[in-house]
């Protein structure tokens, strides 16, 4: 009974603590390094849509009202402007220079369309 009771913990904790962390933008932003490489999760509006031909990725920004920020998307799956979205994924950056994050973007692994 109680080895039942301590692995559901563990397993609780586990999962807890691989959930992707939700985030404002501007916190991102403001201190990168704290969400550098780990899983995050931002609610807003797409602003804007685009791909390069040749490419596979597609990119996308997304706006919570407190900034904005670029999504990486390798899957196909990009929403059109005004779309209202929940992405979660990894953030990452092309380079750091001078403390300052240079293309700061989120990896998409996860995309879940919100209704108003």
């Amino acid at each position: 009974m109680k080895t039942r009771i301590l692995l559901s913990l563990v397993l609780t904790a586990s999962v807890v603590g691989c959930a992707a962390r939700s985030a404002r933008i501007a916190e991102i932003k403001q201190n990168p390094g704290r969400y550098d490489d780990r899983s995050v999760s931002v609610t807003g509006i797409v602003t804007s849509a685009w791909s390069v031909p040749l490419i596979p990725y597609k990119f996308y920004k997304v706006d919570d009202g407190s900034g904005e920020i670029t999504v990486l998307a390798g899957d196909g799956r990009t929403p059109t402007k005004g779309a209202r979205v929940r992405v979660k994924g990894r953030l990452e950056d092309v380079a750091t220079l001078g403390g300052n994050s240079i293309g700061l973007h989120i990896r998409q692994t996860d995309l879940d369309f919100q209704s108003y």
